[in-house]
């Protein structure tokens, strides 16, 4: 369905207040059709939700942004709001009530049946960037005694309850993780075949303890839909579906751009973060960036002597500090992308400062080149460098390859030390690489100017 038509249908609809017309229209739509016409129709996000099917409701509310889910709770009637929490499934109502405020909070678990109560606060008591937080108790587990037929007629029975009937999980009379199995292993096999003789031991599973991030890398080489949770005992606590991986990995992706883009995460929509907000996100890391400029002002100080004896040394400072920021800029854009998909870890540090080494210095020698031939070309042309051409050509070129290689050495290692110390790789972003290697970039052309150009220029 074209989405200007849905729009168009639901505003007459909605004006006229034809509410059973409303409904039944409402319900034939496509749950995705639904979030994107609340995304483009907020002011009547309410009455979309209130007029839907409480499962399809659900349904919708959950793949919406916050802060129209926000909205929605604010304006919707208590008896409304707690069907809708009530029906929403554990691990979602779970990451909402988490980015609320604890008063708002309070007030809304009351509203939850006791059971589910008591699996929110549960979930709710774990750490906000671990596996426990994200994970549902609603899955289908079985005994090894049992056999196919009863494992099928179980799944029957009780699998509309679960979040998924992918994976079947086989555990003790304690509730320890014995094993996992997918359905289709189930019904590739005879009915009287006990579960205990299809197990082989072998699963994979993930701590309740263990950090979201890592959780997505397990996905990626495990290759799972569902992968279960267990406790320190290797008790079975719940499971992690892969729509919730999916979720958690985009906006693991977007924090770490908006970092490497010298910002602090926005945690919110582009368009939806007050103007303010958005000002106190950016404007830290600009005055951390332009103070760190600044010293470049004071590198060209102490270099004075120098600059004034031979000015054509300042005409390559840009040159110089900008090959240096972009190398590094690169190679901490490389190596922070590396990390997060689990490409690269700390104990890589020395193959990567190899590579790194090898990279710089053949990058250096070729921008050192091209830059060596242009001062030459132009010298030659039109005498743009005076008499000492070549020595400047030179003094540039060999300054580009020690510039180039610090940038790329810095930008490397840089998100491997700030791993090491416990912080996000991510923090070490392109502008405070560029602004690190052009502060030291300077000290570099100059040290290397002085050297080759001391009795002649200098």
């Amino acid at each position: 369905m074209e989405n200007e038509a849905l729009l168009e249908k639901f505003e007459m609809l909605a004006k006229e207040q034809n509410i059973q017309e409303l409904k039944v229209y409402l319900d034939d739509q496509l749950i995705t059709d639904i979030a994107e016409l609340i995304h483009e129709m907020p002011d009547y996000a309410d009455m979309i939700i209130s007029n839907l099917a409480i499962g399809r409701a659900a349904a919708a509310f959950r793949i919406l942004e916050f802060h129209i889910q926000e909205d929605v709770i604010r304006e919707l009637p208590a008896a409304k709001v707690a069907e809708l929490l009530n029906e929403l499934p554990a691990d979602d109502r779970t990451a909402f009530l988490g980015e609320l405020h604890s008063d708002v909070v309070k007030e809304l678990i009351k509203l939850l049946d006791p059971e589910e109560r008591k699996i929110t606060l549960s979930l709710l008591g774990y750490r906000e960037t671990s596996v426990g937080r994200i994970m549902t108790p609603e899955y289908i587990a079985v005994r090894e005694e049992s056999t196919v037929r009863q494992v099928l007629d179980y799944i029957r029975e009780y699998g509309k309850d679960s979040e998924t009937i992918d994976v079947i999980y086989v555990v003790d009379e304690k509730g320890k993780l014995l094993d996992d199995f997918r359905i289709r292993e189930f019904l590739l096999v005879a009915p009287s075949t006990f579960v205990h003789t299809l197990m082989d031991d072998r699963f994979v599973a993930l701590h309740v303890n263990d950090e979201q991030e890592e959780a997505i890398q397990v996905f990626r080489m495990e290759n799972r839909v569902a992968l279960p949770v267990v406790d320190d005992a290797g008790i079975l606590l719940g499971i992690v579906t892969i729509d919730d991986m999916l979720w958690i990995a985009n906006e693991e992706h977007t924090e770490d751009i908006q970092k490497i883009g010298g910002t602090e995460a926005l945690d919110e929509p582009y368009l939806d973060i007050p103007l303010l907000k958005l000002v106190k996100k950016r404007i830290g890391w600009l005055i951390i960036l332009f103070l760190g400029e600044m010293l470049t002002a004071t590198a060209m100080k102490y270099y004075e002597h120098e600059i004034a004896q031979a000015v054509v040394l300042a005409l390559f400072v840009p040159l110089i500090i900008s090959s240096g920021g972009n190398s590094g800029s690169q190679a901490s854009t490389l190596i922070i992308q590396a990390m997060a998909v689990g490409e690269i870890t700390l104990s890589d540090w020395w193959r990567v400062m190899r590579r790194e080494i090898l990279s710089g210095l053949m990058l250096g020698s070729v921008l050192g080149l091209i830059g060596f031939i242009r001062i030459i070309l132009w010298n030659g042309l039109f005498n743009t460098y005076g008499e000492h051409g070549t020595l400047v050509g030179i003094t540039v070129g060999v300054s580009l390859i020690g510039v180039v290689l610090w940038g790329t050495l810095s930008g490397s290692m840089l998100p491997l030390i700030l791993k090491k110390l416990g912080a996000d790789p991510a923090t070490s972003s392109a502008p405070f690489v560029a602004t690190l290697v052009d502060v030291t970039g300077l000290l570099i052309y100059f040290s290397v100017a002085y050297m080759l150009m001391k009795g002649v220029l200098l």
